[in-house]
């Protein structure tokens, strides 16, 4: 249980929301307590200098001695113990100082003398008092020609202040890092309920029910667009199982067929005897239903290689306007049987980029299609032009027609109209039909009432020569 929690998103986005919240809130305290020191410290520089400037203006009116009574003064008032003063000379020797006990351990820095004697700039450094731990903030610098003053200031306020920040500081980040991690923590859960009850929904729907949707809270957020996109592909996925149990009956319905009359005739031949013409002509109907249930196959494999971008289509520049006139012409002696005309009206070289064999399989099924629905003395007009750079092929029948509801579902795999099951056919021609089609990047539908016959209207990219 405890690994299952430390491996959820809530506990992940906890820690991140925790350690980044914490993070910031360090950052901004460690910055605000540089800012407080440099203050501190820029306020005690101006103190010292202050006091280097008094020094300065007593040695111009009353000289040395008068600078000497100074030190002792500012001593006095100041606290012995909180600031001393020296008066030296650029040798280091010193010639005059305020009372000393206190800072008796404090040395000249030679160093800092070379410096200021250098580049004439004052000089500043922090120590630690031996006797005490505390530290102090040192200046050095010219009051007069060839009298350095050395004084230094104690910043016990500043280390008391310091040291009360750090302690605030080591407070108030306990604080923060336990009210980040608990209203992470919360917001977090609330956040991810949306995804909780998608969740459960996800687990309560099996192969029969597929009725469970999840509610949206409608604040338009991506957790609602989560939804919406779950609920869409819940739709589909219902929809698809529906289709594809009516798949499974049609199929069931198409092959039973085939499959009973070729036991039939192997039944016959077993049981009875006959000539060898009887069974001659019971091994070709045994043929012919056999090749009927290949065609079915292999056109089925077509389709899903097709759909699933897998097929072997060969594109090349095809000269549509002849494949159209050689398909009518070969279609003209079914069409003259049942005294059907078959009008063409079809633009000279038309070229489109096309799979020749596919294409030729999807104009013969939709001419097969018009005049198997066309009864006797009707009429099939077959057009193609080009119109805004797009092919536009039309396949028109006086037949039966289709009404409005079956417009989508007749390019189903082996839907078939009710009135059309009496007749031969498997309902997968206009699959393929659709499925060419797309492949070759274009559109097809159709238009259609009953009694009004039906027109296929299909649209191609004209010279479009990057299909592949």
């Amino acid at each position: 249980m405890m690994t299952r929690f430390f491996n959820t998103i809530a506990f992940r986005l906890t820690v991140w929301f925790t350690g980044i919240f914490s993070i910031c809130s360090a950052v901004a305290f460690l910055l605000f307590y540089y800012l407080t020191t440099q203050t501190i410290q820029e306020q005690i520089d101006l103190e010292l200098m202050d006091n280097a400037s008094k020094f300065s203006t007593i040695i111009r009116r009353n000289g040395i001695i008068g600078a000497s009574q100074l030190a002792v003064l500012e001593a006095q008032a100041a606290g012995e113990k909180s600031i001393f003063i020296r008066l030296l000379y650029p040798t280091g020797e010193v010639f005059a100082s305020s009372h000393m006990s206190y800072w008796k351990d404090i040395r000249v820095n030679q160093d800092a003398i070379r410096g200021l004697m250098t580049t004439n700039l004052s000089h500043y450094e922090t120590i630690i008092l031996p006797a005490t731990e505390k530290r102090a903030r040192l200046l050095y610098t010219y009051v007069a020609p060839n009298v350095i003053l050395q004084t230094g200031l104690v910043m016990s306020f500043a280390d008391q202040f310091l040291s009360a920040f750090k302690r605030v500081f080591i407070s108030a980040m306990g604080f923060i890092l336990i009210f980040s991690a608990v209203s992470g923590w919360l917001l977090v859960r609330q956040t991810l309920s949306g995804v909780a009850v998608i969740t459960r929904t996800a687990q309560n729907i099996s192969g029969s029910n597929l009725a469970d949707r999840v509610t949206g809270r409608g604040g338009k957020d991506e957790l609602d667009l989560l939804v919406n996109t779950f609920n869409s592909m819940l739709d589909r996925i219902e929809e698809l199982v529906k289709s594809i149990g009516e798949m499974s009956d049609n199929i069931a319905h198409d092959l039973r067929s085939p499959v009973t009359r070729i036991r039939g005739f192997a039944e016959l031949s077993l049981t009875q005897n006959e000539s060898m013409d009887n069974y001659r002509a019971m091994a070709s109907n045994t043929i012919e239903e056999s090749d009927r249930l290949l065609d079915m196959i292999n056109t089925m494999l077509v389709i899903s290689k097709a759909q699933a971008g897998a097929g072997d289509f060969e594109f090349e520049t095809v000269n549509l306007s002849s494949l159209l006139n050689n398909a009518c012409d070969l279609y003209l002696p079914l069409a003259e049987d049942k005294q059907i005309r078959i009008q063409k009206r079809i633009e000279d070289n038309i070229s489109v980029e096309a799979d020749r064999k596919m294409f030729q399989r999807a104009v013969s099924n939709l001419l097969d299609n018009a005049i198997n629905a066309t009864p006797e003395k009707g009429r099939v007009e077959v057009t193609a032009s080009v119109r805004d750079n797009r092919v536009c092929l039309e396949f028109k029948d006086t037949g039966y027609g289709i009404d409005s509801r079956y417009h989508e579902k007749i390019f189903e795999r082996f839907y078939r109209v009710e009135s059309s099951r009496t007749s031969n056919g498997t309902g997968l021609g206009l699959s393929l039909v659709q499925t060419v089609i797309h492949r070759h990047a274009g559109t097809i539908k159709v238009s259609s009432s009953p009694g009004q016959g039906a027109c296929f209207l299909i649209t191609l990219p004209h010279r479009n020569f990057e299909i592949t």
